[in-house]
């Protein structure tokens, strides 16, 4: 079965104002989603994987395009994130079966120079449901200035038998980030970043 898109979506934001104060340099929080034909939708596929193997690549290399043309390059990007909501006529699996592979998010990965793990969300939903792309630091993932989260909707997507698979980045931090970061957190508990539970 081929990958069948119905459309590609862009999201981008810049906050210039937070916590009642000006935001020296604004952040942007943008997005891309594919909107694609769900191809387990409606019955139960014990191996997923020719579907993952082919789609995930495609998807992968599409979406990271759009990232990067967004940003105006991959250096610009210093959070990333993944999400995939399925229709109502298929299985969370099948929502985390295209974004948890490395045949989709190594090119993004890969593409923006990064170490950490791509953070993730995965869920199930009607038409509109809000896509909900967690980030973190592609370099640090205990650097919780970048904790954030890129929110929008599909109005007419994810339809019963589709699939919406989406990446998303930030050019920074949160503005005024104010809480410290895990690092600090077990210097103070007695413990070391190479000893976290202090055995």
């Amino acid at each position: 079965m081929s990958l069948e898109i119905r459309k590609v979506v862009t999201f981008n934001e810049e906050t210039r104002i937070e916590g009642f104060r000006k935001v020296e340099s604004p952040l942007r929080l943008f997005a891309a989603a594919a909107v694609i034909r769900n191809p387990w939708a409606g019955r139960y596929v014990e191996d997923l994987k020719p579907e993952i193997r082919g789609y995930g690549p495609i998807l992968g290399e599409l979406l990271t395009k759009e990232m990067l043309e967004i940003a105006g390059g991959g250096d610009n990007i210093e959070a990333y994130g993944k999400a995939a909501i399925v229709g109502l006529n298929g299985e969370i699996e099948h929502a985390s079966a295209l974004i948890h592979t490395l045949h989709f998010g190594n090119h993004y990965r890969e593409a923006v120079g990064a170490k950490s793990y791509l953070s993730f969300t995965n869920s199930r939903g009607p038409a509109n449901t809000q896509l909900m792309i967690p980030l973190m630091d592609k370099h640090d993932a205990s650097r919780r200035s970048h904790y954030l989260t890129v929110q929008f909707s599909i109005f007419d997507a994810p339809s019963a038998d589709e699939l919406v698979i989406a990446l998303g980045g930030s050019t920074g931090g949160r503005p005024h980030h104010r809480i410290g970061d895990r690092h600090q957190d077990l210097k103070e508990l007695g413990h070391s970043s190479e000893n976290p539970a202090g055995v």
